[in-house]
């Protein structure tokens, strides 16, 4: 059986890793467009974390060909850090807070406080981002009838997130507390896309002044701002606002 790993033995080692990854650089696959490369973009944007971002689309097949490679499930983003390969976007924010660290903890040190920040952080990613999805996949189709089918959907378990959410976020500067954070990070393409989807309400207050702070925060501003010229191509058409 292996030894045993004592917690001194276990702090150094995430030291030695921590030591071996930033000689690396990184190197992000994704779309600016995409919400949860986005996503992965806010928190490397938020700890003013070097990478080179590698877009996926028809001007780079080299970008596509290498993404395949180390991922053929066909999903992004893909950070790369040197041989390691990292997949999954809250996997990938975990994994930059533990090799490289910066001022701005995505994730708190208590494990009960951490409990509720992935928590939120799986509601925007399950209940927001993919509620709206629906809608989207059913209008790439061009069929009228998937197109109704998929928005009724998207409205119905939208409407459901967002009443809960509205009464989550009274009170609160951010989804977890008072400190930005992987939540965060999660909800504000989440929430970006699903207003475009099916409007937030004035009976959502909180929900729609959260939405604006996060619009308001330069990582994530920064992140609209680089995919603002692929608009046109949001299939439930993009709205003249944000």
């Amino acid at each position: 059986m292996p030894a045993r790993v004592t917690r001194p033995d276990y702090l150094h080692a995430a030291r030695d890793l921590t030591y071996e990854a930033t000689s690396m650089s990184l190197a992000l696959y994704g779309h600016c467009f995409s919400s949860y490369t986005q996503k992965v973009l806010i928190a490397l944007y938020e700890n003013g974390t070097p990478f080179e971002f590698r877009s996926i689309g028809p001007d780079t097949p080299q970008h596509a060909a290498e993404w395949l490679r180390r991922w053929p499930l066909r999903k992004f983003p893909l950070l790369v850090d040197g041989d390691r390969s990292v997949v999954e976007t809250s996997v990938i924010i975990e994994y930059l807070q533990l090799v490289r660290p910066g001022p701005v903890r995505l994730l708190p040190a208590d494990p009960m406080a951490a409990l509720d920040v992935r928590f939120l952080d799986r509601f925007f990613d399950l209940h927001v981002m993919n509620a709206a999805q629906h809608a989207v996949d059913g209008a790439l189709t061009g069929d009228a009838v998937k197109r109704r089918d998929g928005m009724a959907l998207a409205v119905e378990k939208l409407e459901r997130a967002y009443a809960w959410l509205e009464g989550h976020l009274v009170d609160r500067a951010w989804a977890a507390g008072e400190d930005f954070t992987l939540a965060d990070c999660a909800a504000a393409p989440s929430l970006f896309y699903a207003d475009w989807t099916y409007r937030i309400s004035e009976a959502h207050p909180a929900l729609r002044a959260y939405r604006a702070r996060l619009l308001a925060r330069p990582s994530f501003a920064r992140a609209v701002d680089e995919a603002r010229w692929f608009r046109p191509h949001f299939p439930l058409g993009a709205p003249d606002r944000d």
